[in-house]
């Protein structure tokens, strides 16, 4: 599956609600754009958590170029997503790689966000590609989450380190690491707690984890990625704030995008947090991760709206 269809699976629910609506707001043929007209766009852009801010931005363009004018659904879709499209412009930049040696990658999130599903697509992805990987399961206090890591290094071919339950997580980090540089790894990727942004204890154990990674590798970590969950929605931004002043992540992968109507939460992320989208989790399988592209994402949320206006037109 390529990458526009990849997105296409992910974003079902969330363009089944765009294209609904869409239609329904040029039930007519040709529909004077008037604060009424732009009050239902409003409305529809919200309901899929394309944020507030961001909504507004959209909305003022439309009226900017269309206000008081009878329009066309494919003229209006066109002025919608050229503004989208420059709303989630960002640095092409998947995996910021050491320039030589061993790539440690840090990953965190809040419970329940898909963190260890996260780190057996990027493992895979990363194996697919040569790479040699090591995981080190700094989720000492969670019998479970080590067990799920153990069972994805083994499915997907890559070492895992582990500790003691409830032993120090940075040293589980610690750990890895130096098994990394030992058997010649290119890649380290740390799983750590899943936990609340609120809790401060445990958001200064992500500071000591990253303290420690950078003692043992000159700019480690190399990537702080931050898994969100999609169907969180608005909830994502306050959890991407608080992990930021934490940690200084430097990307966010956005994961059950699949299971969301609530897929416009990418673009408010975009809007409020600088912070590039590196990801999305499109599936269940360790293949289910593509590589995120402002354009195509766009492109792929209006997809069904557009084809549907060319049959009628």
């Amino acid at each position: 599956m390529g990458f526009f269809d990849r997105i296409k699976k992910g974003l079902a629910k969330t363009v089944q609600i765009l294209n609904t609506d869409v239609r329904d707001l040029f039930k007519q043929k040709g529909r004077l754009a008037d604060d009424a007209f732009l009050e239902e766009m409003f409305e529809l852009f919200v309901k899929t958590d394309m944020g507030v801010a961001a909504s507004k931005e959209i909305i003022a363009e439309v009226r900017t170029q269309y206000r008081g004018r009878v329009v066309e659904m494919h003229h209006v879709l066109e002025t919608i997503k050229a503004k989208l499209k420059s709303l989630l412009a960002q640095p092409t930049a998947p995996i910021q790689f050491a320039e030589k040696g061993l790539t440690v990658i840090m990953v965190c999130g809040v419970n329940g966000s898909g963190k260890t599903t996260t780190i057996a697509k990027l493992t895979s992805m990363f194996i697919a590609d040569g790479k040699k990987v090591v995981l080190g399961a700094a989720d000492t206090f969670r019998a479970a989450a080590v067990e799920q890591l153990t069972i994805w290094a083994n499915r997907l071919g890559a070492e895992i380190v582990i500790g003691n339950s409830g032993s120090d997580p940075a040293s589980v980090a610690h750990k890895a690491v130096a098994k990394s540089l030992e058997i010649n790894a290119d890649i380290c990727i740390v799983d750590t707690a899943g936990r609340l942004q609120t809790q401060k204890n445990l958001m200064q154990e992500l500071e000591k984890i990253r303290r420690v990674l950078n003692k043992q590798v000159p700019d480690a970590p190399h990537e702080v990625i931050l898994i969100l969950d999609a169907t969180t929605g608005q909830n994502g931004i306050s959890q991407a704030k608080h992990f930021m002043e934490a940690v200084k992540c430097t990307g966010i992968i956005l994961a059950k995008l699949d299971g969301t109507a609530k897929g416009g939460v990418v673009i408010a992320i975009r809007k409020q947090i600088n912070l590039p989208v590196k990801f999305i989790g499109v599936g269940e399988s360790a293949t289910d991760i593509a590589l995120f592209d402002p354009n195509e994402f766009v492109d792929a949320l209006f997809d069904e709206t557009e084809k549907q206006d060319a049959i009628k037109s």
